[in-house]
């Protein structure tokens, strides 16, 4: 039997640990800090065990990854440099599903010598957008094309039917990453030339992209794209972009938390303020024109933001709550981590709702002879209502798929990799397609 460690029992978990227990010879342990939610995981089923383990505790985590054939680490990415430093001490493949860190590249070397791939970035995003659009680039590249416009698009969102508050968002993970990613600043390439966008002004790059048969989808810039020229072998490329996908309305409604102070990071004394004190708190320090009374907070609001008191923007607040002379229920935090609780307490999925990964991929390619061509590729996969999620699904199987290949010896390649190498996306994307996670290609002609 093959022993496969899990670390990590967290919210995207459960089809991975599902798909592998119902691998034959496969044997998996979930080992967590919080050991019930280890032991929900593995059920009754008589492949699987849980164990508690908290990973600040060397010797256990050494036993574990030394006594197993594969790791998976769903932990928070700041413990994967250590995990992957036992797996190669320990010569035990390595499986995540976060970002390649400078650090974690920097053990290429080891990992090869040990004869182990750590594979990274083996998820939706990263990780199915990768492979699906190096299968649209390696089909141009075969054809002896060359790309030169690659545009990517990625969201997780409430399915249409789901999108019921003003927001048109639900949460599916992290509130805290959502509202941190709001403060990311981007690079991308456009027509030859680089755009550069800070984190204060992250939400005035915002473009319409329309998706068929669901309509049209802010986007705004995904962190740095100019990187993925290199990885994606496309130097032929004179458009890069990334971006994230939101329903309309998100753009102009996060640019206004922002100046308004809500994504500052700085701990203040909270005990006895309400949500509109904070407010009134906020908007007398950027316009420093004293105390704002609570009659008056929206009327401010909307003055110092230069909108309609009637505004769309207005009314997300007000259904948010921002006005309301509810307490805050901490005595010490941040704006930031105000905004967070707020929104996880009013961003829910309701029982039987379903959420939605909408994935676009748009590459414009040249061949010998002046034709050109755009090639799509859109992956929309929906929540099972009482079941797992769609980022759930569209996280957790290709990385289980990954990890069942690596153990079959179908994926036999050596060092730290991310899974741009047709040797691992041709199988996943295959393999996902039958559990039905299905990447739709066109491909439409251009006219001179």
């Amino acid at each position: 039997m093959t022993s496969i460690l899990i670390l990590g029992a967290g919210m995207v978990a459960r089809p991975l640990v599902q798909y592998l227990l119902a691998q034959d010879k496969f044997k998996v342990l979930v080992a967590s800090r919080t050991l019930s939610k280890a032991e929900a995981l593995i059920g009754n089923h008589p492949s699987g065990k849980a164990q508690r383990l908290d990973v600040t505790d060397t010797k256990a985590l050494i036993r574990l990854i030394s006594s197993s054939d594969l790791v998976i680490s769903l932990l928070p990415y700041v413990h994967h440099m250590k995990v992957a430093d036992y797996c190669i001490q320990y010569r035990k493949p390595m499986v995540t599903t976060s970002y390649v860190s400078k650090e974690m590249a920097g053990l290429d070397e080891r990992a090869r010598d040990a004869g182990i791939i750590i594979l990274n970035e083996i998820g939706l995003d990263p990780g199915i957008d990768h492979m699906s659009a190096m299968k649209l680039i390696h089909d141009v590249q075969n054809r002896r094309g060359k790309v030169v416009s690659f545009r990517s698009y990625c969201g997780a969102l409430p399915a249409p039917e789901a999108a019921t508050n003003p927001f048109k968002y639900k949460f599916s993970w992290s509130p805290r990453g959502v509202v941190l990613a709001a403060k990311n600043s981007a690079r991308y390439l456009k027509d030859g030339e680089e755009g550069r966008v800070s984190g204060e002004h992250l939400f005035d790059d915002c473009s319409i992209v329309a998706l068929e048969g669901l309509g049209d989808f802010e986007s705004y810039p995904n962190r740095d794209s100019l990187g993925y020229i290199e990885k994606y072998g496309i130097s032929t490329a004179h458009t890069m972009f990334r971006g994230t996908l939101r329903y309309p309305g998100w753009c102009e409604t996060w640019k206004s938390l922002g100046q308004l102070g809500f994504l500052d990071e700085s701990e203040q004394e909270l005990r006895g303020i309400s949500y509109s004190g904070l407010l009134g708190i906020l908007l007398e320090k950027i316009t420093d024109s004293g105390p704002v009374p609570a009659e008056d907070l929206r009327r401010k609001t909307a003055q110092y933001l230069q909108i309609k008191e009637r505004s769309p923007v207005i009314q997300r607040f007000d259904w948010l709550g921002l006005y309301s002379n509810e307490s805050i229920p901490l005595d010490r935090g941040s704006p930031l981590d105000v905004l967070a609780g707020r929104l996880l307490e009013k961003l829910k999925y309701d029982e039987g709702e379903r959420d939605m990964v909408a994935l676009h991929h748009e590459v414009t390619a040249e061949y010998e002879g002046g034709e050109k061509q755009r090639l799509t590729s859109t992956l929309i996969d929906y929540g099972e209502p009482g079941g797992d999620t769609a980022v759930a699904r569209t996280v957790a199987l290709p990385a289980a798929v990954a990890t069942k290949l690596i153990v079959q010896g179908k994926i036999d390649l050596k060092g730290v990799h991310i899974p741009v190498h047709p040797s691992i996306y041709e199988p996943v994307l295959a393999e996902l397609q039958e559990l039905g996670i299905v990447c739709c290609e066109k491909t439409m002609r251009l006219r001179e």
